[in-house]
């Protein structure tokens, strides 16, 4: 530590470095890849994310894809916090300043783990579509927030048995729930550009969505062998 705290610039750099390679450690590739020797990017949508290792191979171990997904995102927060909090003496200032900067951290390190879940670097930048890990950041964030994303994500998944028409909602809703909660303009930059991503991943799916020919889950997995 520097004896008057970490230098803001670095300490922003030094954030989304570790939430990014936070983000890299994608579960369903590892798990499929080097316990399975069967790489979920070959199956079904190509896509490294959890509805897609579920549908290729299903059994226990999407739970520890699960584990692997929620817990970098809580490493990655819980270390944007940690330096933020004892790295940068601003936190010594006034109360709302401290309420900037923590949202701050927060949504800074969000960006990063997310960039480094969809494009990891390890992995020919071919990862996941964000929501889990997503999912579990806005609870981090703040309860509001995760109430209108969970919220909306359950009942349109409910209703419909669209995984991706409840993605959607939540990337759509985030930076409009972000703004409300949080309502600095640097915060819903962040906001709109997280959201921005996770419908940009989908997009392929809102074309399916809108044609009709998205795919429902259900709770039985069909591997691909193509």
């Amino acid at each position: 530590m520097f004896e008057n705290g970490i230098p803001l610039p670095l300490l922003i750099v030094l954030t989304a470095v570790i939430a990014y390679f936070c983000g890299c450690f994608n579960g369903s590739v590892i798990v499929s890849k080097y316990i399975l020797r069967d790489d979920v990017r070959n199956h079904g949508s190509g896509n490294a994310g959890l509805t897609n290792f579920y549908r290729t191979f299903g059994g226990l171990l999407t739970f520890v894809v699960i584990l692997c997904d929620v817990l970098k995102a809580v490493v990655a927060i819980l270390a944007a916090k940690y330096l933020f909090f004892n790295g940068y003496t601003i936190f010594l200032s006034a109360a709302d300043t401290t309420a900037f900067w923590s949202a701050f951290a927060e949504y800074w390190a969000a960006l990063f783990c997310l960039l480094g879940h969809m494009y990891p670097c390890m992995f020919h930048f071919k990862g996941g579509k964000g929501i889990l890990s997503g999912g579990t950041i806005v609870w981090m964030i703040d309860w509001r927030v995760a109430l209108v994303v969970w919220g909306g994500f359950l009942i349109l998944f409910l209703l419909t048995k669209y995984v991706s028409l409840g993605s959607v909602w939540a990337g759509a809703s985030f930076p409009f729930i972000s703004w409300y909660c949080y309502p600095y303009p640097v915060i819903v930059l962040l906001a709109f550009l997280l959201g921005g991503l996770v419908l940009w991943k989908h997009r392929s799916n809102i074309v399916r969505l809108v044609h009709g020919n998205e795919n429902k889950f259900s709770i039985h997995h069909n591997r691909d062998k193509s």
